[in-house]
């Protein structure tokens, strides 16, 4: 049996015979036997969760997803089901039937670091990257120039240019790394303790993080795509037919779906004078997207006006918003954060970093991409751009 099994490992490029019966084992034998197995796990769940959706795929399109490998790209795709890899290290996974044509197996850590994505939602798939900021350096050369420590008195006289508020931005950091376990120590002073190798420490940090988080899940759309095409809203297809660098679309899969779709969604917007057609070639309306946007919110706004028994105020650019974010709505168009006021209320585009300040009193400005955010009553609060 060891003779039989020496064979293979020989067979597989794992051992080497030397003669006399002898073999040398390859030096990572037993991580590389590992990885095939876990590779084995992978390609078998893949092809059950495909057959499951009734998606037929040949065995060339069903791939995994290696955000570590070098050059790996985004991925943009369909959930067809999220599941469990591994439930004691509580591991989870994606399949995205991708607009390349083909099924990936992404792996995508901790349960708790992605948010729920239903099925058949369109979403975008970034590569984690470990890599040590210009905050850590700054941190790094400041104790190097105070006998080993930081505090933000010590950063002001190593950089008279700084200000207070651009020092803590580097305290907060090193709370994270702390929390994090990151190899720095806060004395009760306030003071840390930087050790000599501290951006390796870090770099260590942000390579561990990545088992945890190795891939961005970002939703395009959480609905599927077949009700995009003549949804009264800014759609992911609207947003992709007006945009500079589109998605390339392989003509199989999810990608062929994708150009169906487009279509479809071109002679919906034609049909409701949003884009014409000349010669072939389809031109869309000037502000394309903020006015389909404009028409879900004011719909959206008047069941809301009924339930809050408050008017709605449409944000027009330039505009100081007040009051008090009272949640997040999904809509076809996007997330929109929900400001109550005294006698109004407001629908605005949503920002992650609000979701800790829900209940709270905010104010901010209307830009034309989203609001700069102020958090608190006073309007000299933390900004949130």
């Amino acid at each position: 049996m060891r003779a039989g099994r020496l064979a293979t490992l020989t067979r597989m490029g794992l051992a080497d015979p030397v003669g006399g019966g002898r073999f040398r084992l390859a030096d990572d034998l037993d991580d590389t036997l590992r990885r095939m197995g876990e590779r084995g796990d992978i390609i078998r769940t893949l092809q059950r969760d495909l057959t499951r959706a009734a998606l037929g795929r040949a065995i060339a399109d069903q791939v995994v997803y290696d955000p570590g490998a070098s050059g790996a790209r985004g991925l943009t795709g369909r959930v067809v089901a999220r599941g469990l890899a591994d439930e004691h290290a509580d591991r989870h996974y994606l399949i995205v039937d991708a607009t390349d044509g083909r099924s990936h197996y992404v792996a995508i850590g901790k349960g708790e670091n992605v948010d729920a994505v239903p099925n058949g939602a369109i979403v975008r798939i970034e590569p984690t990257r470990a890599s040590i900021r210009e905050v850590d350096r700054t941190i790094a050369a400041v104790a190097a120039a105070n006998g080993g420590t930081y505090d933000v008195d010590a950063h002001l006289r190593y950089d008279p240019s700084a200000t207070e508020t651009f020092a803590q931005t580097h305290v907060r950091r090193l709370e994270a790394i702390r929390r994090g376990q990151g190899g720095v120590i806060r004395e009760p002073s306030g003071r840390w303790t930087i050790a000599p190798d501290h951006l390796g420490r870090v770099d260590n940090w942000e390579r561990g993080k990545l088992r945890d988080r190795p891939v961005t899940v970002a939703i395009l759309s959480a609905q599927a795509l077949d009700r995009l095409v003549d949804a009264d809203a800014a759609t992911w297809l609207d947003r992709e037919a007006v945009a500079i660098v589109p998605e390339q679309l392989r003509d199989a899969g999810f990608g062929r779906d994708v150009a169906d779709a487009q279509a479809r969604r071109r002679q919906w917007l034609i049909g409701q004078g949003l884009a014409a057609e000349t010669d072939g070639a389809v031109t869309y309306r000037t502000g394309l997207i903020a006015t389909l946007q404009r028409r879900e919110v004011s719909k959206v706004a008047g069941q809301l006006s009924s339930e809050l028994d408050l008017p709605f105020t449409e944000a027009s650019i330039g505009a100081r918003i007040d009051g008090v974010l009272r949640r997040s709505i999904d809509l076809t168009s996007g997330r929109f954060a929900l400001v109550e006021r005294s006698r109004d209320f407001s629908l605005v585009p949503w920002k992650p970093v609000l979701e800790p300040h829900v209940g709270k009193s905010v104010s901010g400005i209307v830009r034309g991409d989203g609001v700069n955010w102020t958090i608190g009553r006073g309007r000299s609060g933390p900004s949130i751009s």
